[in-house]
């Protein structure tokens, strides 16, 4: 991407995020926000398992098995890294009882593997994809060093919470997941009207999200949803300049993703 469209990209994210800011401070969310229902902080869920999926449709990220979204993605330092975000062919029976779609996410650097994650996501019946946990690690020199940031809805108090809402509309605010000390993201939509440039193409009518981190109070991102396709842009506005952008959308054969943490084919 050339640094015009790179800054341009930004300044509209950017401008999305202080309209709603502006809009708090003189009149709250507006009118159009309905996220009353959406979870938050550490409150407590009942969930039918009945009511999930592991066909996920929803239009901003469409999870059909075998898709694999690539990313390059420019560290605060500078430093280049590709991601890899795999849906696989399995599922998981969470211990809330909801069976979920296991999306792998494998971070690599100069093609060593830094960091590989199962991630679980299940559709309810209206249309919202949950997050319902994770099972990640840290590596270096092809070891694990970390499994930080690992839990599972049901165990340990661990809490579900949203991945991206049926109907985003700006003012919603929801928990992405809670688990006490560990994983305690959060999200707000903030507009579904913007336009995005990537290396991959060029997409009106995307959502755009600002996620944060109630235990890293500095931290927050910007991501951007394109219609039919799913995340394509992610931008560190804690005062870095890291960015994640989508370059390619690919199928790959069923049974990918699916070894070991360490072994993503």
């Amino acid at each position: 991407m050339s640094s015009i469209r790179s800054r341009r990209a930004l300044v509209l994210a950017l401008i999305a995020a202080g309209a709603l800011i502006l809009t708090a401070c003189v009149g709250g969310a507006p009118p159009e926000a309905s996220g009353a229902d959406l979870p938050q902080g550490d409150d407590p869920v009942s969930l039918d398992p009945a009511d999930f999926t592991t066909e996920i449709d929803n239009p901003y990220w469409p999870m059909e098995p075998g898709t694999r979204w690539s990313y390059v993605e420019l560290d605060p330092d500078g430093g280049e890294l590709t991601v890899d975000v795999t849906v696989t062919s399995e599922t998981k029976l969470i211990a809330n009882g909801i069976e979920a779609r296991v999306v792998r996410d494998t971070v690599s650097r100069g093609g060593e593997i830094v960091e590989d994650t199962f991630d679980w996501y299940a559709q309810d019946a209206s249309g919202a994809i949950w997050y319902l946990g994770e099972d990640t690690a840290e590596f270096e020199h092809g070891e694990i060093v970390s499994r930080e940031g690992s839990f599972e809805a049901g165990v340990d108090g661990a809490l579900p919470g949203i991945a991206l809402p049926a109907h985003p509309a700006p003012g919603m605010e929801y928990r992405q997941e809670y688990s006490a000390g560990i994983a305690e993201d959060n999200g707000a939509v903030l507009s579904v009207e913007e336009l995005v440039e990537v290396p991959y193409g060029i997409f009106d009518s995307a959502l755009l999200t600002r996620d944060t981190n109630a235990l890293e109070p500095d931290v927050a991102e910007l991501k951007l949803y394109a219609t039919g396709i799913g995340p394509v842009l992610t931008l560190d506005i804690s005062g870095g300049s890291g960015r994640e952008e989508l370059v390619d959308v690919t199928t790959v054969p069923g049974g990918t993703g699916t070894g070991p943490l360490g072994s993503p084919d």
